[in-house]
């Protein structure tokens, strides 16, 4: 039994600790909401986050850093994207000498266009030799109802992948391991965008054609952008590319597609987030990704027509019109 730490009481951050709880690990979750920890140590539930999920009876939550900090040196990271930064600069100095980081978050920081690793590795001056990501088509409400599904554990050295694999791995949670943490990273955040772009055309009323269409291009835009930056093109036909835009952009569970599809039917960023009310990190990233294939000269017109839209610059039915008058070249997943 290993002890571990996890950082956020969410939907994400509850049901990464029942995993970690299900596989034999001694879990702590910090949580910032008192009446979340109260019920999770007392009636083994998160009903906020989590309704109608039994949570393991030895799993235990606190409202203090300094006890969640003390507790263990492996910490898992589920905290918002765009939050993460504010978190680790609050409590850097907490975390063990020898602390193991494991984050759990997609998407891409928008003041600096970092990925996950990197915000943790410059805000707490780590050995990125000890920083690792979990990844993959994970939708919360299904795995915390222990459906089968399956990851990626990837790390810089395959000994920590490894560890990771360890720890997470249950009988209805398979663990693959990887040391592309750039290319599963990578995935992991670009297809929040892609997922925005398919709820928008379900919004818009259009059907299957129009969806696998921008399931694949995006695919496609995800494996060149990954390339350019001298990611496994592997990673990106996985469960941390393909596995995880799929389950994304099909699954009315997933938020990024919900809140495209609330985009697309209102037509207006205020009408859906009127009724989207959670955290959509492909909102937040989509300008972000745009930079990163901007320096290094690649072309992608699906995210760079959802950008547009979350900004305001373009309706969601022109940024479809736009799209179809992209001229078309013979196909090949990287070009």
């Amino acid at each position: 039994m290993s002890p571990v730490t996890v950082l956020g009481a969410g939907s994400w951050g509850t049901t990464m600790a029942q995993v970690l709880a299900d596989a034999g690990n001694d879990v702590l979750v910090w949580g910032r909401n008192a009446d979340v920890v109260h019920e999770i140590n007392t009636s083994h539930s998160n009903g906020k986050y989590l309704p109608n999920v039994n949570l393991p009876l030895q799993m235990r939550a606190t409202s203090s850093i300094d006890e969640a900090m003390a507790h263990s040196n492996t910490y898992v990271l589920a905290i918002p994207a765009q939050s993460l930064r504010h978190k680790l600069q609050e409590w850097n100095g907490s975390f063990a000498k020898d602390a193991i980081l494991i984050s759990t978050v997609k998407g891409i920081e928008v003041s600096t266009h970092f990925r996950m690793t990197e915000v943790i590795v410059d805000v707490l001056k780590v050995d990125p030799q000890r920083v690792a990501i979990i990844t993959g088509p994970n939708l919360a409400t299904e795995l915390a109802m222990r459906q089968p599904a399956a990851a990626v554990a990837a790390a810089p050295t395959m000994e920590l992948a490894h560890r990771v694999q360890a720890l997470f791995t249950t009988p209805y949670y398979r663990v693959y391991t990887s040391t592309d943490v750039l290319g599963c990273e990578l995935a992991g955040a670009i297809k929040s965008v892609i997922a925005l772009g398919v709820g928008i055309a379900v919004g818009l009323g259009l059907g299957e054609n129009t969806q696998a269409m921008l399931i694949t291009r995006g695919l496609n835009e995800v494996a060149r952008l990954g390339a350019a930056h001298g990611a496994d093109p592997l990673s990106v036909a996985g469960l941390a590319g393909l596995g995880d835009l799929v389950a994304s952009c099909s699954s009315p569970l997933s938020r990024n597609r919900t809140f495209g599809e609330a985009l697309g039917r209102g037509g207006t960023m205020e009408y859906a987030r009127a009724h989207v009310a959670s955290t959509v990190e492909g909102v937040a990233s989509a300008g972000a990704v745009v930079e990163l294939a901007h320096r290094v000269g690649v072309e992608v017109p699906v995210i760079e027509a959802v950008a547009d839209v979350v900004n305001g610059l373009i309706t969601p039915v022109q940024a479809l019109d736009r799209l179809m008058e992209i001229s078309t070249r013979a196909e090949e997943f990287i070009q």
